[in-house]
């Protein structure tokens, strides 16, 4: 089963936590402590969310946006 989820991340944050889902746009939005340099966030964006969902999780597009598309590959 693979799911598809949309984030905004804001980089530069003081903790990496899950802020708030909003329903109306179906978007996750995620802070970061990462500053978005050479792929940095995008790989602490990757580390933290698999940590916290217990699943592995890809980028499928946004690779130099704030706001992505992501998978939860099972």
């Amino acid at each position: 089963m693979q799911r598809k989820f949309k984030v905004i991340v804001k980089t530069n944050s003081t903790d990496n936590k899950i802020v708030n889902y909003d329903k109306e746009n179906n978007i996750y939005k995620i802070n970061l402590k990462a500053k978005p340099i050479d792929g940095k966030a995008n790989k602490e964006l990757l580390k933290f969310l698999s940590k916290e969902l217990k699943k592995k999780v890809s980028i499928l597009s946004g690779f130099k946006s704030k706001e992505k598309i992501l998978e939860i590959l099972d």
